[in-house]
């Protein structure tokens, strides 16, 4: 069986876990040790305490917005989705920005993103002088028909 091997880093981290059965991620929480509020359109980088290992190399883990946050608060991941290396040991932190109108405060081990681990397929590299035509070819932003 493989596993998703955690390291607590900090005393007060809390081991991600599922909500649900059915939960496709394990919450990630904030290991911080006073409040910090979060302005309207401020980028903050909260620790969660914790390091993963990945049992393969065709694996990595990714860092999504809970979607009550998100949707609730405006409070969503900086960079859309964070992405953690299989090869990467250190501490997972995760950089939030706050889309919406107030400020919004993150408490300790406050349930702040979800991690879900998926199969990656890390390709060679080749290039070439030319890519296979489709009916597609170079059209993009709009051009299935939805603007």
């Amino acid at each position: 069986m493989e596993y998703l091997k955690i390291k607590k880093l900090k005393d007060n981290a809390v081991i991600p876990k599922r909500a649900t059965s059915g939960s496709a991620g394990v919450d990630l929480y904030a290991c911080i040790d006073e409040p910090i509020t979060v302005k309207s359109g401020d980028l903050v980088k909260i620790p969660t305490g914790i390091a993963i290992e990945l049992p393969s190399d065709n694996m990595a883990a990714f860092v999504f917005a809970r979607s009550g946050l998100g949707i609730n608060h405006g409070i969503a991941p900086s960079n859309a989705v964070g992405v953690v290396d299989s090869d990467y040991r250190g501490e997972i932190c995760v950089g939030l920005t706050n889309h919406g109108t107030k400020p919004f405060v993150i408490e300790p081990q406050t349930r702040i993103a979800q991690l879900i681990v998926m199969p990656v397929l890390p390709l060679p590299i080749l290039e070439v002088d030319d890519l296979s035509d489709t009916e597609r070819g170079e059209k993009g932003f709009g051009s299935s028909g939805v603007k």
